[in-house]
């Protein structure tokens, strides 16, 4: 098969590799020196909407373990909807404690990845901000083991010189995605 896909121009998707998120807290040193975006301490994975008895487990399989953690203060995640249908599970740390957010998200992904549900995961987002109260996020595509940066503006724009900015930043941080088309606007993500 290896010589078809050759031959027609096809390429096997990136699997996922979800310690690719554990390199976010040292890019968030370098984020914050070189823009002055720091950590807001929200973090949260995108999925398809799946209904049925064995998502509901691993859900709540998900919220128990992050429960566990003692040092978190108020609910371990919550679950929310984008104007699009797609199903949102949202962390909240105190913003000096990107670690354990990152945590956090790779424990959601891992756990509904290990459960089967890895095809229905898009992306895990990492909101920062400036001091003047501007957004961003770090994205990480889910199928494509790669990250970017959205920038909203208000009225559905976007910061590309922002984004352009912060790619050529974190280049040597993190496998950056290389096709701006695929750095979707994620307009209304709960973590933004």
């Amino acid at each position: 098969m290896r010589f078809l896909d050759a031959l027609f121009g096809r390429t096997r998707p990136v699997p996922p590799d979800l310690d690719n998120l554990f390199a976010v807290p040292g890019a968030a040193l370098t984020l914050s020196a070189a823009v002055g975006f720091s950590p807001t301490g929200v973090g949260s994975v995108c999925f398809s909407s799946v209904e049925g008895a064995e998502f509901a487990r691993i859900t709540q399989e998900v919220r128990e373990l992050l429960a566990a953690d003692t040092a978190r203060s108020g609910p371990p995640v919550e679950s929310a909807q984008d104007p699009f249908g797609y199903s949102w599970l949202v962390s909240r740390r105190a913003p000096d404690d990107l670690p354990a957010l990152v945590s956090d998200l790779h424990a959601v992904n891992s756990t509904l990845q290990d459960g089967g549900f890895g095809p229905q995961l898009l992306c895990s987002l990492i909101g920062f901000g400036d001091p003047g109260g501007r957004p961003l996020a770090l994205v990480y595509l889910y199928k494509r083991g790669t990250f970017y940066p959205f920038a909203p503006l208000s009225g559905q724009r976007r910061d590309n010189a922002l984004e352009l900015q912060v790619r050529a930043a974190l280049s040597d941080e993190l496998r950056v995605e290389a096709d701006l088309s695929r750095w979707f606007a994620l307009w209304g993500a709960p973590g933004l």
